[in-house]
């Protein structure tokens, strides 16, 4: 292939060097514990708290339990390539990253482009509606912030200035280290699922059978979505028309409720800061899901159990269906949680966000300025303040409501993206030692990204004009700047491919294998200290 082509491939090798420079490494700092808190962290925030009475209500019935297992068998087989990728390519970036390696370097561009968007815009919706949720707990103590920095309401506009603060906090704290990050998000997971805990336990007491029936209500016309652009594109383009309730409730519900498991690919982003990746990522992608899949279930029966489900209230399920059985007491702990929960999740998609530009800066395909990291913290920090300030600056002037489904769209991508990825570099690199693989290749990877494009064709055809409006933008950015400047375009003329033991980007020696043209050590290219070598004794 010509090395000038936009699907040339970085080596693994080249990615696993790139983090050996002082100036370009991150610190490794993180255990498969903390991985798996960051994965929950990330998870459980406003679909636990917001989508199971909105797809109750409105779709599924007490059978959103089931909506939840669904999508959290699709979330499974998307997670299961992830933790392939993340434990052979334990570098920054997640799936940036992972399509460098395995399709090209122009795939690559899009899907971190991509990220960039999902990330950040998700970071600033859920800054919003953590300032909401502070706002409600200030008004029970009969405190009102004044409309010109309350965010304002859809008349009379404010600058949403509790929500810009938590972005610059929390941004503070993720130049400070990673590890400080990882401690105060376990503080804060930790009264997140004291809350979910509590939801689980003291609503089982004032279960009614009766609310259980009927499990699966009969079908039912959809609400009317609009027409038009508001409506799903695949009702768009065919003609077909989903249905509220009934067994295909359930499965269109999945569609909504899968949203609640967003964020377990982002710990794939923090690879490279991983003590031992290639044990650690597999337990903290799969562990994580697996906690959220089971707290999402047990959350839905028990909440489905206390109140009627075409009673449940959209804005705040939980909280409202403890005062709706005169349980208002534990509303307010639920409400806390709530806080907690919707703070965790802005820092770590922050996290994801800052490891994204910082490995597509250090690749060259953004400006080079924002791959250096702090001498003292070993953090990116010039990319993470300035993401942190731009998301600061969005959640305080913009209303994000309609844009929130990007984010949904953008993760979508991502998976089918990583999906295929598996089954390339099975193909082109069979001999990478991989601590994890992925089972059933090729069938699984392909069935993850007929369900992933399912999701995304029930979305609105809105949200994929402005996806393909930003994606047309990436595209313009790769080859005005990006291709021209691209590390592995600069070096790609200096040789050929070369053969195990060499660099095929760089004819050079890999640092602890073998000379050029010799047979690498250990039988698989890889020195001693490399993070993706089993922990064997030697």
């Amino acid at each position: 292939m010509p090395t000038s082509s936009p699907f040339r491939t970085k080596t693994v090798e080249q990615s696993i060097r790139d983090t050996e420079d002082p100036e370009h490494g991150l610190k490794r700092a993180l255990s498969a514990l903390d991985l798996t808190v960051f994965g929950v962290g990330v998870i459980i925030g406003t679909g636990i708290f917001v989508l199971t009475g909105t797809v109750a209500r409105d779709t599924a019935g007490p059978a959103v339990a089931l909506s939840f297992i669904v999508s959290g068998v699709v979330c499974a087989l998307a997670a299961l390539c992830y933790a392939e990728f993340a434990s052979t390519v334990p570098v920054a970036g997640s799936a940036y990253t992972f399509a460098y390696t395995s399709i090209g370097e122009l795939p690559a561009w899009i899907i971190g482009w991509d990220l960039i968007l999902e990330l950040a815009l998700g970071a600033a919706v859920v800054a919003v509606g953590w300032s909401g949720y502070v706002q409600s707990l200030l008004a029970s103590a009969d405190i009102t912030l004044p409309n010109a920095i309350n965010g304002g309401t859809d008349d009379d506009w404010g600058f949403n200035l509790p929500a810009s603060l938590l972005v610059l906090l929390l941004t503070v704290i993720l130049v400070f280290g990673v590890k400080l990050s990882s401690r105060f998000t376990a503080l804060i997971v930790a009264i997140k699922l004291t809350a979910v805990l509590l939801v689980i336990f003291a609503g089982l007491f004032y279960i009614k059978g009766d609310n259980y029936s009927p499990f699966i209500p009969d079908k039912q016309p959809p609400a009317d979505t609009g027409g038009g652009l508001k409506q799903p594109l695949i009702e768009w383009a065919s003609g077909f028309e989903p249905s509220a309730f009934g067994v295909m409730g359930i499965f269109f519900g999945a569609a909504t409720v899968f949203f609640a498991f967003i964020g377990f690919d982002i710990v794939a982003s923090a690879a490279e800061e991983t003590k031992k990746p290639q044990r650690d990522l597999p337990i903290g992608i799969l562990g994580s899901l697996a906690i959220c899949t089971l707290l999402y279930v047990a959350v839905s029966i028990v909440v489905t159990g206390m109140q009627k489900y075409t009673e449940l209230s959209i804005d705040a399920p939980l909280s409202d269906a403890f005062k709706a059985v005169d349980a208002g007491h534990w509303a307010w702990f639920v409400n806390i949680g709530a806080v907690a929960g919707l703070m965790s999740v802005t820092m770590i998609m922050l996290l994801g966000q800052s490891r994204v530009f910082f490995a597509m800066s250090r690749d060259g395909l953004l400006p080079k300025f924002f791959s250096e990291t702090h001498p003292v913290y070993r953090t990116p920090y010039r990319s993470t303040i300035a993401l942190g300030i731009v998301v600061a600056v969005v959640a305080g002037l913009i209303p994000l409501k309609e844009l929130a489904e990007l984010v949904n769209i953008g993760t979508l991508f991502a998976f089918v993206v990583v999906s295929i990825g598996v089954i390339v570099l099975r193909r082109t690199r069979p001999d990478l030692p991989r601590a994890f693989r992925t089972p059933w290749v090729p069938v699984l990877p392909i069935v993850s990204v007929l369900a992933c494009l399912w999701l995304m064709i029930n979305l609105p055809v809105e949200t994929w004009w402005r996806f393909l409006v930003w994606m047309a933008g990436g595209f313009l950015i790769y080859f005005l700047y990006s291709r021209g400047n691209s590390r592995l375009g600069a070096t790609a003329t200096a040789t050929e491919p070369g053969v195990p033991g060499v660099s095929p980007v760089v004819d050079e020696e890999i640092p602890g294998g073998a000379p050029p043209g010799q047979v690498p050590p250990h039988g698989d290219g890889l020195p001693p200290s490399d993070p993706r070598r089993p922990d064997d004794g030697s």
